[in-house]
């Protein structure tokens, strides 16, 4: 008993040992360089500054208070206005963007006599029920891989998520249709989809491994195709329990912007008032354009294993300057078209205003350093990307025709920012705006030729090809 308490004696001693002894060659934090920065510290150290920070928010210490109302609202250009929706406590700001911009291009069609609200829980049922489909693909193609492999641990990490893009709107519309929001209203889990997600996504890991096992023992193809149909068959379950199953016929009435119905009751398929709603396909009509400062513009890109990898399009887009997308953004607007875009939203947003400008918050100056890293590195170090879509409704031009700022239609209910809408500078928008969807009617004809150019694979643990959330 004696050795054995000296032996833990000097087990304790040696993890208390000073850094010098714990350190690898020239790789740790030896006594020498922890004195040099703490002498660094003293040198800036500041009592009345730390302890304001020890009792507030960063935020409120670092606002520039000459940002604090935003008094210039006006835009020279301006889309009609519609109801404000609340993607509330999931990650859809994608489908409400895309929405947007399809509620709206039915309004302009119809002079705006008539109106449409798109059920975001019956196409979200859809998105779902095919990322599961891709997630259980995905682990049958790459099951000659280990299980460690990165393109394994790609499905398997996240096997499901609410996130997306205007491609996977336009997919699931023409694929399956759409129904106003009358008739599949929101549930419980649409507006609050982390518990959902968590328990259909541990159901898809457990299957995973049971189709990885079949792919080993040498199973047939059409017994996995089985096995997984029937695996399909208990995610299409726990989502129409939490989501409602998919409405298949409806009667409806359109109506106009004051809630009157106009047109006598019709009976509905999904399929059929997705027909009688948009003009045609969507899929052919518009290009994803991209800001990514590491990589070649004018050049196509695509993201390999996108969400639609079996049941879609790849995501694809061209990459642009912002002179570029701005001006094609402009076009658009000028014609009274929306746009879905997307942007890294947390950046310097003043969320009680409403308003994104690269002043609001002096973190340099509260910190004693400064952030220095451009466009480019934020996105190559995950500093930035694109994290939320939102729906561009408005510029305002200087007298030469410069934007000076941008305006849009968000998803966070009618009461957050400026009444639902969120003001940009011009300034914000080329540093943070990353993607942009434009009617190919918008688009300058060099620019469509390298959108129809052959794509460069792009692998998606890229930083910059997160979806929107």
């Amino acid at each position: 008993m004696k050795s054995l308490k000296t032996l833990a004696f000097v087990l304790c001693a040696m993890a208390i040992m000073p850094a010098t002894a714990q350190s690898k060659s020239d790789g740790g934090i030896d006594a020498d360089m922890l004195r040099q920065i703490t002498q660094q510290y003293a040198g800036k150290s500041n009592a009345a500054l730390s302890n304001a920070m020890a009792s507030n928010s960063i935020d409120d210490l670092a606002k520039n208070y000459r940002n604090a109302t935003v008094s210039d609202t006006h835009f020279s250009i301006e889309t009609p206005k519609q109801s404000i929706h609340n993607q509330r406590s999931s990650g859809r700001c994608w489908m409400y963007s895309s929405f947007n911009v399809m509620r709206a291009n039915f309004a302009k069609r119809h002079n705006d006599t008539l109106r449409v609200e798109y059920s975001h829980d019956y196409l979200f049922f859809w998105d779902q029920l095919e990322k599961a489909n891709l997630m259980l693909q995905g682990v049958i193609d790459c099951a000659d891989k280990p299980i460690d492999d990165q393109r394994v641990q790609f499905f398997f990490h996240h096997p499901i998520n609410d996130g997306g893009t205007f491609c996977g709107a336009a997919d699931l519309a023409e694929k399956y249709g759409l129904v106003p929001v009358e008739i599949q209203p929101e549930t419980y889990s649409a507006e609050r989809t982390s518990r959902m997600s968590q328990l259909v996504s541990s159901k898809l890991r457990e299957q995973g491994l049971e189709l990885r096992k079949m792919v080993a023992n040498g199973k047939s193809k059409s017994a996995i195709k089985q096995r997984k149909t029937e695996m399909l068959s208990e995610i299409y379950n726990m989502l129409s329990l939490t989501l409602g199953e998919p409405i298949k016929s409806f009667e409806y009435a359109f109506k106009n912007k004051d809630g009157k119905s106009v047109t006598p009751v019709r009976t509905y398929t999904p399929l059929e008032f997705f027909q009688e709603t948009q003009d045609g396909p969507i899929n052919g009509t518009f290009i994803m354009a991209m800001n990514d400062p590491r990589r070649e513009y004018y050049k196509t890109y695509e993201v390999e294993w996108d969400r639609h990898t079996y049941d879609g399009h790849n995501w694809r887009y061209v990459n642009l300057p912002m002179e570029d997308i701005a001006q094609m953004a402009i076009a658009s607007l000028r014609d009274s078209t929306k746009l879905y875009s997307s942007y890294d939203v947390g950046k310097q947003l003043n969320r009680a205003n409403g308003y994104l400008s690269l002043n609001n918050y002096d973190y340099g100056t509260l910190f004693g350093t400064t952030f220095g890293m451009n466009k480019a590195d934020r996105i190559a170090t995950f500093d930035s990307g694109s994290t939320h879509a939102m729906t561009l409704t408005a510029v305002d031009l200087d007298a030469n025709g410069k934007p000076m700022k941008w305006k849009v239609e968000n998803s966070w209910g009618a009461d957050s920012g400026q009444k639902g809408y969120i003001i940009m500078t011009n300034d914000w928008f080329n540093a943070y705006a990353f993607r942009l969807v434009v009617d190919k009617k918008y688009v300058p004809e060099r620019i469509l030729k390298a959108y129809q150019t052959k794509p460069v694979m792009v692998m998606p643990e890229d930083p910059l090809f997160q979806e929107d959330w």
